[in-house]
């Protein structure tokens, strides 16, 4: 990590499971125990080849069993003792913690048998990798967007240090860190966190990240991702914040009726790439970022409408592709409208064939509008 006062604890759940405390000055000692009894510890299972399109799916049928939506008192991203239910984190309060998902779709110890097909249609592998779950503060009312600047950037170079270790791995392609916000999509517990998924191949969003800055860098000699952020600023139209290290704005061919992406200007491939001054500033613009998505509509009342969001950090693979590839965050909701959702219907989902019902320029000019 860059910022050397941050003390990392690593100890262990009582089903074998790493949890690592992340903590800034001054925070106490991070000794506690898990007091829950041992029990088995939950595998995945095996990827399958999907020979009609050329990727993988995990099939990780243990997922069905997972904590759904439980009342606060029975939340088990709190801190111990803060609810009638035993939580996964046994300190009582806590900062930033990390610890690896209860109901992993990929890890270490996967189960899954490598059986390749001879005719290339049935295919497996185990599901090898990591799934953690990333809390970001041990109030359960919170959002990330109400997290003072200070545990945003520490939040920063967790993402970061996870992406370093996680991509050193044998096993790990592909590295990513993201936000699931809001039941709208798909959220199975309201505490404020995110997750990392480690992944053992490139999953196909990446890969055609990848394969379109391959064919820029080679017919240009330029990063793509590079040439897209000039060509926004120099534009102007589409720009919702413009700093010192950092540029957002609504990409010109926006697929969801809210998506903004977050790019730095320096040519960096990951998250563990950036310098200091660049983690500061994006502390500051990240969050004033979520702070207008939750002011871009009102309800019939005239109150804020809080925005369902996936926010995404798109790196560079953890193993090829590095010197072409270039970070940005994709942060989307699938939110068109107060009460009204975009569906991925009949041609996204059947052809991926994306139809936006909202111009980008359009979308662009109202988050400049709802600025602090």
């Amino acid at each position: 990590m860059h910022d050397t006062t941050t003390r990392i604890t690593r100890r262990q759940l009582a089903d074998g499971r790493e949890i690592i405390y992340v903590d800034e000055p001054g925070a106490p000692e991070r000794t506690a125990v898990d007091p829950r009894p041992v029990e088995e510890r939950v595998h995945a299972g095996e990827i399958r080849w999907d020979a009609l399109v050329g990727d993988w799916v995990a099939v990780a049928s243990h997922r069905q069993n997972r904590t759904f939506m439980p009342p606060k008192d029975e939340c088990p991203l709190c801190p111990a003792g803060h609810g009638s239910m035993p939580s996964e984190i046994p300190e009582r309060d806590y900062q930033v913690v990390v610890f690896e998902n209860r109901f992993p779709s990929y890890s270490v110890g996967a189960e899954g048998a490598d059986a390749p097909d001879a005719a290339g249609v049935f295919g497996t592998r185990p599901a090898s990798g990591r799934c953690e779950v990333v809390c970001f503060t041990s109030d359960h009312e919170a959002s990330f967007k109400d997290l003072p600047v200070e545990r945003v950037r520490t939040v920063i170079d967790t993402w970061a240090d996870r992406t370093r270790e996680l991509g050193a791995r044998p096993e790990v392609e592909h590295v990513f860190c993201f936000e699931n916000r809001g039941k709208e999509i798909g959220v199975t517990l309201p505490h404020p966190h995110g997750q990392i998924y480690a992944y053992p191949y490139l999953p196909a969003r990446s890969a055609q990240l990848l394969e379109a800055a391959t064919r820029h860098h080679e017919r240009t000699g330029r990063l793509l991702g590079a040439d897209i952020l000039a060509a926004e600023r120099a534009d102007g139209s589409r720009v919702v914040i413009s700093g010192t290290h950092w540029t957002a704005y609504v990409p010109f061919a926006a697929r969801w009726p809210v998506e903004v992406h977050l790019a730095p200007h320096r040519d960096v491939p990951d998250l563990d790439a950036l310098d200091g001054a660049e983690r500061d500033e994006l502390a500051a613009v990240y969050r004033d970022l979520l702070g207008r998505l939750d002011r871009y509509y009102v309800d019939e009342a005239g109150g804020p409408v809080r925005l369902p969001y996936i926010a995404a950090w798109q790196q560079a693979p953890a193993k090829k592709g590095r010197d072409v590839s270039r970070l940005h965050l994709q942060l989307v909701s699938v939110l068109r409208g107060p009460g009204k959702l975009k569906f991925l219907a009949g041609s996204e989902s059947g052809v991926g064939g994306w139809v936006n019902d909202v111009a980008p320029e359009r979308a662009a000019a109202r988050l400049r509008e709802v600025a602090p």
